[in-house]
């Protein structure tokens, strides 16, 4: 098995007239000697050359699409278009037989979308799946390469907690108990003190306040991981399972943070374009198919490979959050009512549609805002002398919004209770966080990045749904 050599090397090879192995799934196979071969490691396939008239006609029925094969035989310069080399066989063997009467990936009926994700087992094996999650495997190397390249350490935090982190409630609970018939207290609720681990747990919402636990020690964390929202959201922009990248770095301010974060998205996105060029190209090829079936207006002024270059190309620009309150309140769409949600002054919390105009209209170039109203954001985030506003940062992204969410924490343990009084956030349940600012406390920020919307950026997909293997979302938890 070790012997054999991938399509993608084959296909950049310089080689010819040499033997080769070569194992695969035929995606086509035409005039009973032609086979498209293709084993996943570029979209690009193999064309392999039968001697049919030598071949017992029983045994070529048997290679239809899907099946999976073994060639062994020649390297050899190809005289057909739009290949350079192309395999002369000598020995094939089917590994593996697939019914064309049942396999629903046929090259007839182009599927939809919407159908993939129903067959998201077999889905890997379309052109556009192979695309989005070779860039995938490649933005979250180069996510671990960025990071271990200025001294982090990769920390994993736990997938089972007992605090919510943002406080927002949406959780998954976990439990031992028999559902049907949990022990009581006294007064009739849940006994959680008999459950597994001795109290109410849930799945994980965020690394975030673990993850400051070690920065002071560590200086420089980064985690990578699974989170979870019980959040009934069924859009194309929610999951209910996701992957989060959650830095947390002792000595940082709100202004080195948001230098870590633009440096971070930049490096992701050039490495992509770098190692991934021919899927990318596809998939521009494939968005700009897409936005032929939109409205002129709903078209994109930029192809995706624009667009991914232009976040490269430009500094992100950097404005508070009553800055843009401003500029949205006196533009054209929010004083003719084209808004959903109108802009009516300070405090409000700005949604997708006001983001993506900053980026997408104003400013034409992704956006940090900073300096919060403190009422729309999260009890951990450091506040500022005017009383009124925290040191928190969002990246906007065009088409998506908010790529990333992050802030300076706030280090001082006086103003740190006095806002999870505000809040009701019970201060004996976050003894251990409280205690990082009792014992050696120093100014500290970080950052979470949602794995699969950068995904989703990078790829140019619609639908969040489409950038995660197994995506898990209200009323589907299949594979």
């Amino acid at each position: 098995m070790s012997q054999r050599t991938k399509i993608k090397a084959l296909l950049e090879s310089e080689q010819t007239d040499v033997s080769v192995i070569v194992k695969g799934w035929v995606r086509t196979f035409r005039n009973n000697q032609f086979i498209a071969l293709n084993d996943g490691s570029t979209n690009n396939n193999l064309q392999v050359v039968i001697d049919f008239e030598n071949t017992d006609p029983a045994f070529l029925k048997r290679i239809t699409t899907g099946a999976a094969i073994s060639v062994s035989g020649t390297l050899v310069a190809s005289l057909g278009k739009g290949q350079k080399v192309e395999v002369k066989a000598k020995e094939i063997e089917i590994l593996g037989d697939c019914d064309p009467e049942k396999y629903p990936l046929q090259l007839k009926n182009r599927p939809s979308l919407e159908f993939l994700r129903e067959i998201a087992h077999l889905r890997f094996r379309t052109n556009t799946f192979g695309a989005i999650f070779r860039v995938r495997n490649s933005l979250s190397f180069a996510i671990h390469q960025f990071f271990q390249e200025r001294g982090f350490v990769y920390l994993h935090t736990p997938i089972i907690t007992a605090s919510d982190a943002e406080g927002a409630g949406e959780t998954f609970h976990v439990t031992n108990f028999d559902l049907a018939n949990p022990p009581k207290t006294e007064n009739g609720e849940i006994d959680f003190k008999e459950d597994f681990f001795g109290r109410a747990t849930n799945l994980t919402v965020s690394g975030q306040l673990e993850g400051e636990l070690a920065a002071m020690a560590l200086s420089d964390i980064y985690t990578f991981g699974p989170t979870f929202r019980a959040e009934n959201s069924n859009t194309t922009r929610h999951l209910a399972e996701f992957w989060m990248i959650e830095p947390e770095m002792a000595f940082y301010d709100l202004n080195d943070n948001m230098d870590l974060a633009e440096a971070l998205l930049k490096y992701v996105i050039k490495y992509a374009l770098e190692k991934n060029a021919e899927d990318i190209e596809f998939l521009t090829q494939r968005l700009q198919e897409e936005e032929k079936q939109k409205p002129q207006n709903e078209r994109s002024d930029m192809s995706l490979v624009e667009k991914l270059q232009f976040c490269l190309d430009h500094d992100f620009e950097r404005l508070t959050y009553t800055e843009a309150i401003e500029i949205l309140k006196e533009s054209t769409p929010n004083k003719k009512k084209k808004f959903q949600y109108p802009v009516e002054g300070w405090g409000t919390d700005l949604q997708s549609e006001h983001e993506r105009y900053l980026v997408e209209k104003h400013f034409k170039k992704p956006v940090i805002l900073t300096d919060y109203p403190k009422e729309i954001k999260a009890f951990y985030m450091r506040q500022n002398d005017d009383g009124k506003t925290v040191r928190a940062m969002d990246v906007l992204f065009p088409g998506i919004g908010e790529m990333v969410g992050g802030s300076q924490r706030e280090e001082r343990l006086d103003k740190l209770e006095q806002r999870m009084d505000e809040m009701g956030i019970p201060k004996d349940e976050l003894w251990w966080y409280l205690d990082t600012r009792r014992f050696g406390a120093c100014p500290h920020a970080g950052f979470g990045l949602g794995f699969e919307r950068l995904v989703l950026f990078v790829t140019g997909m619609g639908n969040i749904r489409d950038v995660i293997p197994f995506p898990r979302y209200p009323k589907n938890a299949e594979f």
